[in-house]
């Protein structure tokens, strides 16, 4: 089958299959943020599914910016300890011979309150969601941002040397390298701010300098918007043109995505404004497959102009669709996300013949069907949304700390549990 097949990349590194379980956020590290027992057992489940390629979720590179409470932290060199605990880590994520690639990130504005109530971003433009969950960002400064260069490649060197076979680098979702690319959220008129390639300076130095510190044959990939899906933000053609900037660096994989917390498109649920929907340019309809997956199309488009393979996350549920994308040219890998919260093994059974993964993310919701109508609100419906994530996450909990799920929890029930959680885990934090 398709599926099956080898896919070889342009470093020369071959993944076993055409399966990638996506990044997720854990909240599984300790109170340092080094990789637990936790993790370590979740990645062991993960590897033994079948999933050609497992990508972790944030690696920070900022204890400051984390994307949440848990949030594994990589913004230091590490001591004998941290590093066995990293070694444990990939080694159980690599112990079917699959890929395990470190996704490294920031998250800038999203940066949750209780974590920085003054985050640094790009300019300082607030996240436009209600509920005072984010603060108010701070400008960074031309000597901060040269920093943040810096701590990403450090924590790509590092993730190479403790048995990641790979990285990926996160510029999409709206975390710092997003809101950089984006002039809606970068409003910065020196030289990381205007153009699009002043936008795009960071990520490019990023990527530049990490294949210097990596050398040619490790893979290095990047997680990027196909768009943010609001007005003024990110748009398809500035997409398409970073992807030919990043494939003249050397880089072994893109993975196509789209969408911020504002617009959660990644989600597939309404945002807080109506989506400006891109043009993909002429010739180029939409397709059968891309009504269950999200972003092919925006990948089928880019595949016009550049080599570098493509993955695609986000919507995939059933065989014939995933087939479909890598038949058609639209995709090399398919990323693979909430269903292996509730089916860990999911890829190995689409690798055997299976025709589907679950859909478990449609009967979720936090309010009852009397009060469906609730969601109208744009609080009520943020909120909503995501109370249906912490579901997930507390899927993810549970493989960690049993090798197993926990599909009876309501999803009331799982919102306060992560909640609960991530009150623990900073108060954790600020202990002595």
């Amino acid at each position: 089958m398709t599926l099956n097949q080898p896919l070889t990349l342009p470093c020369g590194a071959t993944l076993p299959n055409r399966l990638s379980k996506a990044a997720m956020t854990e909240g599984l590290a300790d109170a340092r943020g080094v990789p637990t027992e936790e993790l370590t057992r979740l990645y062991g489940v993960w590897s033994d599914g079948g999933c050609g390629m497992l990508l972790s979720g944030n690696l920070q590179i900022d204890a400051d910016h984390l994307e949440r409470p848990g949030n594994v932290i990589l913004d230091r060199e590490l001591n004998d300890a941290e590093r066995a605990a990293y070694q444990r880590w990939t080694a159980a994520g690599t112990r079917n011979g699959n890929h395990f690639w470190a996704q490294i990130s920031h998250a800038g504005r999203q940066t949750f309150k209780i974590v920085n109530p003054s985050p640094k971003a790009p300019s300082a433009v607030k996240l436009g969601l209600p509920g005072g969950q984010f603060g108010e960002p701070v400008a960074l400064e031309d000597a901060e941002i040269e920093d943040i260069i810096a701590r990403f490649v450090r924590a790509v060197r590092i993730c190479k040397d403790v048995g990641f076979t790979g990285v990926q680098i996160h510029g999409a979702h709206g975390y710092l390298i997003s809101q950089f690319l984006s002039p809606r959220s970068n409003q910065r008129t020196d030289r990381w701010g205007g153009s699009l390639e002043n936008r795009a300076r960071l990520l490019l130095e990023v990527i530049k300098q990490s294949r210097a510190a990596v050398g040619p044959e490790f893979p290095i990939s990047v997680k990027l918007n196909s768009a943010d899906f609001q007005k003024g933000g990110f748009a398809f053609e500035d997409s398409q043109q970073v992807v030919a900037w990043l494939q003249e660096r050397g880089v072994d994989l893109i993975e196509i995505s789209g969408g911020t917390y504002e617009q959660p498109k990644l989600l597939g649920i309404e945002g807080m404004e109506p989506a400006d929907a891109p043009v993909l340019g002429p010739g180029v309809a939409a397709s059968t497959v891309a009504r269950e997956a999200y972003f092919v199309d925006f990948a089928k488009a880019m595949k016009g102009s550049v080599d570098v393979p493509l993955m695609v996350t986000g919507g995939f549920r059933s065989r014939a669709a995933m087939e479909q994308a890598v038949e058609s040219g639209a995709a090399d890998v398919i990323g693979l996300g909430r269903p292996l919260c509730v089916a860990p093994d999911g890829a190995k059974s689409l690798l055997e013949g299976a025709d589907s993964l679950p859909t478990v993310e449609k009967e979720l919701s936090l309010l009852p069907g009397p009060l469906k109508f609730l969601e109208g609100i744009k609080a009520i419906r943020a909120m909503a949304g995501f109370a249906t994530q912490f579901w997930f996450y507390v899927q993810i909990y549970a493989m960690g700390r049993t090798g197993k799920t926990d599909p009876g929890v309501s999803v009331f029930s799982a919102w306060r549990a992560v909640e609960k959680e991530h009150a623990r885990r900073m108060k954790l934090r600020k202990a002595p």
